[in-house]
């Protein structure tokens, strides 16, 4: 399940999203109300969710503004004063990696089996620049990580024999080795330090891949969900499928990748924004653009994920996330029910979305 423990009066607020949770904190009344992820109950009550949904793991996001966090002052002065919110918010996002951190030790206490897999941020070419201490925040964000999956390993994901890291690229990627594009000097950035990939199996993520058709193994118009080339790897933060969308903007499909003859991910989602996001340029022009997936029809169904889970039924992948558990946040969420991929409970749904994703997990755990 895709994470993230944004929220609390020092972090993000809920004061401009559209669902709001049915969870709340005392001390976010203050903020317009809403819950602190560093809250004990909410975080219990967030495993005893996951727990009953079926969840092995999540997918913990720290990918935002990693300088900004990890890095000294005077690098913040240098380098990010007229960018990204920082310095104005750098206590907000720290705030952010403490409630990431948080969940370790909370979590542990709570004796529950689900496991914890980091998502570093890879967004920004400045977390390969060094700080006055010569790391990188990207290496700095890595060894955070690394102390808190050392102290407490029973929350670790293994895989191909290592505790599992994942760097979140961001959207669109420039898919020629020959330009040295970010994703290209991240992965010689972790060759370079043997200390990490020695250590820790580091995989690459990324979104919309089903709108990068350089990055696919075949380019030829997909019928089905679509594989991307192993140059590349990258898994899926979110991809789009709409099985009812019409016109020239279709068909799309998701995306996938192999390792060896095996899908290795494949990422499932409550409902997609179309391509240039969810509402249309023409203020006048229909509620929802053409190629949006809606979470639910008229008739309740929650098609568009039934639709993602009959795939992954087909696929059957290593690792298959769920797109998301509860990130609120506008642009990437939309602006009503229909438009809105969290899973919580909120007014807006109650826990319907609980049960769904339940019986969807269900059936794919019986295949």
């Amino acid at each position: 399940m895709e994470y993230e423990a944004w929220f609390g009066p020092s972090a993000v607020t809920f004061q401009n999203t559209a669902a709001k949770p049915l969870l709340q904190s005392n001390d976010m009344k203050s903020v317009g109300g809403g819950y602190d992820s560093s809250d004990p109950a909410v975080i219990k009550r967030h495993v005893e969710w996951m727990d009953e949904l079926g969840i092995d793991a999540v997918l913990v996001d720290l990918t935002n503004n990693v300088s900004c966090i990890f890095n000294s002052a005077d690098f913040v002065h240098k380098f990010l004063r007229n960018s990204n919110n920082c310095p104005a918010f750098r206590r907000d996002y720290q705030q952010i990696r403490d409630n990431t951190g948080n969940l370790y030790p909370e979590w542990s206490k709570l004796g529950t089996n689900l496991k914890l897999i980091p998502l570093l941020g890879g967004i920004d070419q400045n977390v390969l620049l060094r700080d006055s201490d010569g790391k990188t925040s990207l290496q700095k964000e890595v060894e955070y990580f690394a102390g808190l999956m050392q102290e407490y390993p029973q929350r670790n994901v293994i895989y191909q024999g290592k505790p599992l890291m994942v760097v979140y690229l961001g959207a669109a990627q420039d898919p020629d080795p020959a330009h040295n594009p970010l994703w290209l000097q991240l992965r010689k950035f972790f060759k370079s330090h043997p200390e990490i990939s020695g250590q820790y199996t580091i995989k690459m993520m990324a979104g919309f891949l089903d709108s990068q058709p350089a990055l696919w193994q075949k380019h030829s118009t997909p019928r089905s969900p679509v594989e991307i080339n192993a140059l590349y790897g990258f898994w899926s933060w979110v991809d789009r499928l709409n099985p009812f969308c019409k016109g020239p903007l279709c068909p799309y499909f998701p995306t996938f990748n192999k390792v060896g003859a095996r899908v290795e991910n494949f990422t499932v989602s409550l409902a997609t924004g179309g391509q240039d996001g969810w509402g249309c340029p023409d203020p006048n022009g229909p509620r929802y653009c053409v190629d949006d997936a809606l979470r639910f029809g008229d008739d309740g169904r929650y098609a568009t994920f039934e639709s993602f889970m009959a795939e992954a039924r087909k696929l059957d992948p290593i690792f298959l996330f769920l797109h998301q558990f509860n990130e609120f946040g506008p642009p990437d969420e939309g602006f009503d029910a229909k438009t809105y991929d969290a899973i919580e409970p909120t007014d807006l749904w109650g826990a319907r979305a609980l049960e769904v994703v339940q019986h969807q997990i269900r059936l794919y755990r019986r295949r």
